[in-house]
């Protein structure tokens, strides 16, 4: 008998859920936070794509102003299935991107 190879149409591992029990993986957390950045501040995607954790974010970035803070996370509820309370948001989450990050899995974990 001759085996077959087996065609994996799954998702790539990226968009996998991990086995910590939360629907996204790490780097499809990061994949789509980066993908919102650009989208809200008008950043060149290949750009965000760069961002490190400790790339700077509010103060840093000239398109992260006030009102763009509100955009951004509105957008992050929108696209991440999450919820953030006012009392969430302090100048830490948003100080470097990989706060940011830090804080989207934090809440999506939360669920």
């Amino acid at each position: 008998m001759s085996s077959n190879p087996v065609t994996d149409n799954s998702a790539t591992a990226s968009e996998q859920t991990d086995m910590s029990g939360i629907g996204k993986s790490r780097a499809a957390i990061d994949r789509d936070l980066k993908a919102i950045i650009a989208d809200v501040l008008g950043l060149d995607a290949d750009d965000v794509n760069e961002f490190t954790p400790e790339t700077g974010l509010f103060g840093d970035l000239p398109e992260l102003d006030s009102m763009a803070v509100a955009g951004l996370l509105t957008e992050m509820e929108d696209r991440l299935d999450i919820v953030i309370e006012d009392d969430d948001v302090d100048g830490e989450m948003l100080e470097t991107y990989g706060g940011l990050l830090a804080f989207a899995e934090a809440k999506i974990i939360e669920g």
